[in-house]
């Protein structure tokens, strides 16, 4: 990871759609008020047809029905920003092609001279998954191969992988990823699965715990072990979970910007740079 997670790194996820603050906006507007990375989520449908629930409770809200991709939609804020860090949080790698998304990983890395993070999952929606035919009962042994895969690309002048769900001979493949061994990969989820993961694949994503119960915090980072960095997403935005999460050790502390009009998308902005200093 690059070395301002020391500081350590505070940044936004949000969701981006075709009614909120632009990409072209949302990425100056960021560097500005001092945050030093960028994440978005990916949905690439919601089905249509049976009810539709968050996974926290209640009806799926808008935005889930028009996200925009989160590759384009990064590449787009690497044209118009020098520092900011550019993560998926999460992609979900059980729908995408695993080939396919090294490339535009990798291209988003070559592109911003080595600014990419890449946050991965294994899901939620499984009426989303089906419709890319993944079996969700196996999403979790499919996202370690296809991560798995992905790493021989980026690192193997001649890539070969051969698994139950991945499997392909010696291929080439450029350009590379600017950073070494390949950029960091931080994988979302709560379980045990998920942690064992992050322990595997580099770093761990996870929700934070909620406002009112901010002495699970250490805990919380403590279930992922010392060695495992932890970027900490939807971290309440108030100074006392700041000071709980950064006195728990988190290499990064991550806001959630909601769906919201243009102009209280920036309020919301100067409300969390306040909470930086």
């Amino acid at each position: 990871m690059p070395t301002v997670l020391g500081t350590p790194l505070f940044g936004v996820q949000t969701i981006a759609t075709d009614e909120t603050l632009q990409p072209a906006r949302l990425g100056p507007a960021l560097e500005e008020r001092g945050f030093q990375a960028l994440f978005l989520a990916d949905h690439s449908h919601i089905p249509a047809g049976r009810p539709t629930t968050d996974p926290r409770g209640g009806e799926l809200r808008r935005q889930f029905f028009r996200t925009l991709d989160p590759f384009v939609t990064l590449g787009t804020v690497a044209g118009v920003t020098e520092r900011l860090l550019l993560g998926t949080g999460v992609a979900l790698l059980v729908q995408r092609d695993p080939l396919q998304t090294a490339k535009e990983v990798a291209t988003l890395d070559f592109l911003s001279n080595g600014r990419a993070v890449f946050g991965i999952g294994a899901g939620w929606h499984r009426g989303e998954m089906r419709n890319h035919g993944t079996d969700p009962r196996t999403r979790g042994a499919l996202l370690d191969e296809r991560m798995a895969a992905i790493i021989e690309v980026w690192t193997k002048e001649r890539a070969e992988f051969h698994g139950r769900y991945v499997d392909f001979d010696p291929l080439f493949a450029w350009p590379k990823p600017v950073q070494r061994p390949h950029p960091p990969i931080y994988v979302g989820g709560g379980s045990a699965k998920a942690i064992a993961r992050a322990r595997r694949f580099g770093g761990w994503l996870p929700n934070a715990v909620g406002a009112d119960d901010l002495g699970a915090a250490a805990e919380q980072l403590a279930s992922a072990g010392p060695d495992v960095p932890v970027i900490v997403n939807a971290v309440p935005p108030t100074a006392e979970a700041v000071a709980a999460y950064r006195e728990a050790g988190a290499a990064g502390i991550v806001f959630h910007l909601p769906d919201v009009p243009p102009a209280e998308a920036l309020r919301r902005l100067d409300a969390f740079a306040a909470l930086i200093g």
